[in-house]
C-alpha cells in the first residue's frame, strides 16, 4: 500500500497495512532554530513550503510520511493581491503597512508575532466595488492548468494523497477586514456583509469547478478557515449556518459528483459549535483538532456525531518540548482514538520553536512501531 491508498482506506473504514505518520509542518522560527543546530540546510529553511521538495527532505529525516497541507488548487482569493506598501513609520521604528490583503497592520522591529491590526482598506461599499470586487471576479487565469498538471503528476508519482484546495469561505473575508471590522460590518451594513460572503462563495465554487473540469482524480477536498479562538467561533454559528453553510453545500455536492467524498477543513481554536454546521453541509473531516487550552477531543465528537465524522490531527505537539516519556504518554493516549477508525493522528498545529529535533524523530519512530 502507498500513502494515498492508506489514507483512502482509513477514511473509508477499510483495512490498511499501517497508519501513515502525518505532519502539519513547522513554524519558520522552528526551521531557523533547527538550521542553527545543524538539522536543516539553509536552502531548506528559505525554500520550505508544505509538501514541497524541501519539506519532503526534512520529513524524511524526521520520519514523517507526508504533510496534510500543500494541496493542488486554483486562485480563489484576491487576484491579484494588493501591492504591499509602507504607509508610515512610527517614532519607535514600527511600520504601518498595507499588506497583500488590503489589511493595515503595524509591524514592530524585532517582534516575530502576528502584526497588530490597525484597520482595513475595505471601508465601505465604494472601496468594495473599486478595490476588492474586481480582484474577486472569476477568470480563466485563476487556474493554471499546465502548472497544476505538473504538480499533480509529482504528487501522484510519490504515491501521496492528492488534495484539491477549495479555498476559504469566511476566513479570507476575516483576513481582508480583521476580526473587529468584520464584526462591525455585519451589524452596520448587513447587505454588504452578505454580498461579500456571496461573492467569495461563488468564486470558490467556480474555481473548484474549473479544477474538477481538468479531469484529475482527487482524494479529498480541503478548506481553510481559522475562524475560532480559544473560547469559540469568531462568527455566530447561526449566521455561519445561514449564510456560509449553503456555499459549503454547493461545493461539497460538486466534489461528490466527481467522486470526492472526503472533505476536510483547517480551523484552529475551539470549533465545537461549528462542527455540526460543517458536517451537515458535507465537510466531514476536522483538522487539526487543537488540544491546546480548550482540550479539543476527536473521541468526544465521534460519540456525538458517529462515523460520518472523520478527523486528522489531535496529537498534542507540546510534548515535543518535553522528553521521550511525554511522547510515549501521548502515543498511548492516541491508541483508543485510532481504534475508532476514520482518524489519522497528526500534530495539532505547526511544530513550534521549543520542539526538540530528537523528540520529533522519536515520536515518528514510536508511532511506526505502535501503529505499524
Amino acid at each position: 500500500m502507498n500513502n494515498r491508498e492508506r489514507m483512502q482506506a482509513i477514511m473509508h473504514y477499510r483495512d490498511y497495512d499501517r497508519m501513515p505518520v502525518v505532519s502539519f509542518g513547522y513554524w519558520h522560527e522552528t526551521l531557523t532554530k533547527w538550521r542553527v543546530e545543524g538539522h536543516v540546510a539553509p536552502e531548506e529553511e528559505k525554500g520550505y513550503a508544505d509538501n514541497n521538495v524541501y519539506d519532503r527532505a526534512i520529513m524524511a529525516r524526521l520520519g514523517f510520511d507526508f504533510n496534510w497541507g500543500g494541496g493542488v488548487g486554483g486562485s480563489s482569493y484576491l487576484f491579484p493581491m494588493f501591492q504591499t506598501e509602507v504607509l508610515r513609520t512610527e517614532p519607535d521604528g514600527s511600520e504601518v503597512v498595507r499588506n497583500g490583503e488590503g489589511l493595515i497592520v503595524k509591524i514592530k522591529p524585532g517582534v516575530v508575532s502576528i502584526p497588530a491590526h490597525v484597520g482595513t482598506s475595505l471601508t465601505g461599499r465604494e472601496a468594495w466595488e473599486e478595490m476588492y470586487l474586481p480582484r474577486l471576479t472569476d477568470c480563466e487565469a485563476r487556474v493554471n492548468a499546465e502548472a497544476i498538471r505538473g504538480r499533480y503528476a509529482e504528487i501522484e508519482r510519490l504515491g501521496l494523497p492528492v488534495c484539491l484546495s477549495c479555498g476559504s469561505l469566511y476566513g479570507n473575508i476575516r483576513n481582508m477586514l480583521g476580526v473587529e471590522d468584520l464584526a462591525y460590518l455585519a451589524a452596520d451594513d448587513e447587505e454588504l456583509y452578505e454580498e461579500i460572503i456571496h461573492t467569495v462563495g461563488e468564486l470558490c465554487l467556480k474555481v473548484a469547478g474549473r479544477m474538477l473540469a481538468l479531469g484529475l482524480t482527487f482524494d479529498f477536498g480541503h478548506f481553510w478557515e481559522d475562524i475560532c479562538f480559544k473560547s469559540g467561533p469568531l462568527v455566530r454559528p447561526s449566521v455561519f449556518r445561514e449564510l456560509v453553510g449553503p456555499w459549503y453545500k454547493k461545493i461539497t455536492s460538486l466534489l461528490k459528483a466527481h467522486g470526492v467524498d472526503i472533505v476536510s477543513v483547517d480551523c484552529d481554536g475551539k470549533i465545537d459549535e461549528l462542527v455540526p454546521v460543517w458536517l451537515e453541509n458535507g465537510v466531514n473531516t476536522m483538522f487539526p483538532i487543537e488540544v491546546g487550552t480548550w482540550h479539543a477531543s476527536f473521541d468526544n465528537w465521534r460519540r456525538i456525531y458517529g462515523k460520518d465524522l472523520r478527523g486528522v490531527g489531535g496529537m498534542d505537539k507540546r510534548v515535543f518540548a518535553q522528553d521521550y516519556t511525554a511522547v510515549d504518554r501521548e502515543i498511548e493516549r492516541l491508541k483508543p482514538i485510532v481504534d475508532m477508525g476514520g482518524y489519522i493522528p497528526c500534530p495539532d498545529h505547526r511544530i513550534p520553536p521549543d520542539a526538540k529535533w530528537e523528540n520529533v524523530q522519536y515520536y515518528c519512530e514510536r508511532f511506526r512501531k505502535t501503529f505499524g
